[in-house]
């Protein structure tokens, strides 16, 4: 039989994660497409995070476009870029409460530089539900 301890949860802790989505419109199409460029700034904006930086791995598509991970102890960072569309689609899921998603929004939308940008913050493994 498989058992495994359950972390410790703060009583107001009312779910297990946030995952944070960034729409990122109106993007410069050069930045896009250039996988070194792209997977320095979400290492960056996991740093101004507090982020810990595990790893990362990053994909250059032919003839366009960019997907990438960087796994951090918190959990994930990971991007798909469309540059023949100015687009970016940006996923950041954590564990950790105490990691800045704001400081982490700001410096993607700094460096990415979007005319326009929206943003989902969803709650994950609603507690009262497990």
């Amino acid at each position: 039989m498989y058992t495994l301890e359950k972390p410790l949860i703060k009583p107001e802790q009312k779910f297990l994660g946030r995952h944070l989505l960034l729409e990122l419109y109106e993007c410069d199409p050069e930045l896009l497409a250039q996988t070194a460029p792209v997977e320095q700034i979400l290492k960056d904006a996991a740093v101004a995070a507090g982020a810990t930086i595990v790893q990362s791995t990053f994909h250059q598509f032919n003839p366009y476009g960019v997907s990438g991970v960087v796994v951090i102890a918190e959990s994930h960072i990971t991007i798909h870029t469309w540059p023949e569309h100015g687009y970016a689609a940006v996923d950041v899921f954590t564990c950790d409460f105490q990691m800045q998603m704001d400081r982490m929004e700001a410096q993607l939308v700094s460096a990415f530089r979007p005319g326009r940008h929206e943003r989902s913050l969803l709650e994950r493994g609603h507690l009262g539900q497990l």
